[in-house]
């Protein structure tokens, strides 16, 4: 909790990404009404698990996410918005293949492509699905582009941190967000995301 009240209070960051099967929605609530930040300026993320989908089950899923986070359906969250509970929807790490398929089956494009940094990374840049979503209105949103923490020891990345006198976290974080990427690096301790805020330009945290 208190990591999460310093990167809201301390560092800025307005977008929280979170889940169901995180299992610290309600303790980002406490942290969010302790950080004294307006709900209206932050954006809030979560996400279904497998087992909530479905009509009736997604539904339900959704307003008991909305119970844990102390969010009113009027304020709204991210992931279901035929039911008007939320700003906008997205999927998770989402091919081409996938998304030709969800355009034939659904009505609504999503809104955002949240990709994980096994497929989105310095060294793996999939510039093809990243044009295709741009192309169709989708926010690509990488999600901890670190190759789950390959890209930290890669030579290249810490020759450039050496130069440019940052960590190599910062230097991937730095390279996702010149790419003009919405960026979420991973972080549950406070020097991290004070270190992961030192990154010129903003971006979104990843929290869970």
């Amino acid at each position: 909790v208190q990591d999460s009240i310093v990167l809201v209070t301390k560092c800025g960051i307005r977008h929280i990404d979170t889940a169901k099967r995180y299992g610290c929605e309600s303790l980002l609530q406490k942290a969010i009404k302790e950080s004294g930040v307006n709900r209206e300026d932050l954006w809030i993320t979560t996400k279904l698990w497998h087992s909530d989908y479905g009509y009736e089950n997604t539904k339900k899923a959704c307003l008991e996410s909305c119970e844990r986070l102390g969010l009113r359906s009027s304020q709204h969250f991210f992931l279901f918005l035929l039911l008007g509970l939320c700003r906008s929807i997205g999927v998770s790490n989402f091919l081409i293949s996938h998304l030709e398929q969800l355009k034939e089956d659904c009505v609504v494009t999503p809104h955002v492509n949240q990709v994980s940094g096994e497929i989105y990374h310095p060294f793996q840049g999939p510039q093809e699905l990243v044009d295709y979503c741009r192309s169709r209105g989708i926010v690509f949103e990488g999600y901890c582009p670190l190759a789950k923490g390959e890209a930290l020891t890669h030579p290249s990345v810490i020759q450039l941190a050496k130069k440019y006198g940052k960590t190599p976290a910062q230097i991937c974080i730095r390279w996702s967000i010149q790419n003009a990427i919405v960026t979420i690096p991973k972080s549950t301790k406070a020097e991290r995301i004070q270190e992961n805020c030192k990154v010129r330009f903003s971006y979104a945290l990843k929290f869970d």
